[in-house]
């Protein structure tokens, strides 16, 4: 049977990155600083689903009182878990209860946007964000740019300003997680270069979903990266080039 929240899950394409840098009025370094704290830069896991972290406290916000105390529905935070596939055995558990609540009760994609924030995305409804959410990293990132204006977070990304970006999109207890300083860092380094290479970078996430892995989903042509493709190439009897040429890219692309 297949897994839901599976669509497309098409990489992040330059297009899309260059739209998203345009409307925010920023460079792509701003950007990735962002996705790399928020999901070290990947739309999604290895089934193709995207990353998601499910949030307790807010599905007994949405539901109180319909249902008990549990590891699903609690007024504090916590109880994560495992990050990855571990998250959708707790949304789904959830999903039995109250469908629309438990997809508002996670946080979806590259950047990390909560369902229940659907409307300042962009969105008509939770099930049309996930809709897109499970479409490309392109979307994903449509999302997030509708997000920042919404909020007005736009002016503290163009400005640097971390810790006023990090309240509001982190919330009140960014300081606990050393939110802004770990985007500080990180738009150091993307600042400095090189930034990901797009096409590599779509070589890696595609060949996490054919399960090899690439290393770090990072845009980095590395040792790591040049045998898995190698493999990959090896297995489709296309000529070991070791590169995300035109053929590898167009045989790793999801149908």
């Amino acid at each position: 049977m297949p897994l839901e929240f599976v669509g497309q899950s098409l990489a992040l394409t330059s297009d899309g990155l260059a739209t998203a840098a345009d409307n925010l009025s920023v460079g792509a370094a701003e950007i990735w600083a962002v996705l790399k704290v928020e999901t070290s830069g990947s739309g999604y896991i290895p089934d193709r689903r995207p990353p998601i972290l499910y949030e307790r406290h807010i599905f007994h916000k949405l539901t109180k009182p319909k249902f008990p105390i549990s590891d699903i529905c609690n007024p504090e935070p916590g109880g994560y878990g495992n990050s990855g596939a571990n998250q959708y055995l707790r949304l789904s558990t959830a999903l039995a209860l109250h469908r629309t609540a438990a997809l508002q009760s996670a946080s979806w994609g590259i950047a990390q946007i909560m369902g229940m924030n659907f409307k300042q995305a962009g969105f008509e409804n939770v099930e049309q964000m996930v809709a897109a959410m499970t479409a490309s990293e392109d979307a994903q990132l449509a999302s997030f740019v509708a997000f920042l204006e919404a909020n007005r977070l736009d002016k503290h990304l163009q400005s640097h300003n971390w810790t006023s970006f990090a309240s509001k999109y982190n919330g009140p207890n960014f300081a606990a997680n050393d939110y802004d300083n770990k985007l500080s860092r990180a738009f150091d380094k993307f600042a400095k270069g090189p930034l990901p290479d797009l096409k590599v970078r779509a070589a890696q996430l595609y060949l996490t979903f054919a399960h090899i892995d690439p290393g770090p989903i990072d845009g980095q042509m590395g040792s790591i990266t040049k045998k898995a493709l190698l493999k990959f190439q090896q297995r489709q009897g296309l000529p070991q080039t070791g590169e995300p040429d035109e053929a590898t890219l167009k045989a790793l692309t999801p149908a």
